[in-house]
């Protein structure tokens, strides 16, 4: 029987109008009242996922936890007790984003724990990530201003894949010491090496004793793949990207839209009750 689901959020559980349907929360509730963790899993920050840990009443749910920052850190829900933590360096970053610059139409995102710094900040991201989370537009040629902090991670962010993956290839120089993926068909991202949701979720079952066989992972892009593939059940939504179907071991009928997440929790949790 499984005892944790891992779900992506944007695109997966919420919708492209950013709503969660009530009968994706109504299955969540029924999980977990069956004794089955709910756990989120992110490219974002914890500090933005509190409104959806509390319309699925996970918020101050003792031993229920989050994955966020694509697996760079884990995060108990109650008291927000942060159990992992792996960034990347000022150096890593700092080099990132001047390259980045050199590149038309790209938009850069730097992520601190609270907070997303952001350069050309054009207006479909801008209203791509209202209400996602909190961001400073920065305007200068370094990130400097960042050096005493810790960063996580950082991104490009471009609506053409193709001019994302061949960026990809051109600043492999740069990032032989960080994971890139890819996700929200808009996003490249830059994790520490090793740091993943599939590690995430390794590290969470370890600190659970759960078997990963025991558990079943949600998603819909690149950045979801590492987490399907480890769990004992790996799950695409209907609108998961055309290369990455094949590499599911099953597909829902429903897209995110449609209560994607509900119907993975009726077929194979709520009906083995």
């Amino acid at each position: 029987m499984y005892k944790l689901v891992v779900c992506d959020l944007d695109e997966t559980l919420i919708s492209h109008d950013r709503t969660i349907s009530q009968e994706n929360i109504d299955a969540i509730k029924a999980a977990s009242a069956a004794g089955v963790k709910f756990v989120p899993a992110t490219g974002r920050g914890y500090n933005s996922v509190h409104d959806t840990l509390k319309a699925l009443d996970l918020d101050q749910e003792g031993g229920q936890y989050t994955i966020s920052y694509n697996g760079g850190a884990i995060t108990e829900n109650r008291d927000e007790k942060l159990l992992y933590f792996q960034g990347i360096t000022f150096e890593e970053a700092q080099a990132l984003y001047r390259r980045g610059l050199q590149y038309e139409h790209l938009c850069i995102h730097i992520y601190t724990p609270d907070q997303v710094w952001v350069r050309n900040f054009y207006p479909e991201e801008r209203a791509y990530l209202a209400e996602r989370q909190p961001c400073t537009e920065i305007y200068g040629d370094d990130i400097d201003f960042l050096k005493d902090k810790e960063i996580v991670k950082a991104i490009y962010m471009n609506e053409d894949y193709a001019y994302l993956k061949k960026i990809e290839g051109e600043i492999a120089d740069i990032t032989g010491k960080m994971d890139v993926s890819f996700s929200s068909n808009r996003y490249m991202e830059f994790n520490r090496k090793g740091v993943s949701k599939g590690s995430g979720l390794e590290r969470l079952c370890r600190l659970l004793q759960i078997d990963l066989k025991d558990t079943i992972a949600i998603g819909d892009n690149f950045n979801d793949l590492s987490m399907i593939q480890k769990a004992g059940l790996g799950i695409g939504t209907a609108n998961t990207i055309p290369a990455m179907k094949g590499l599911c071991d099953a597909l829902t009928q429903n897209d995110c839209d449609h209560s994607a997440v509900a119907e993975v929790i009726h077929n194979y949790i709520l009906q083995n009750q």
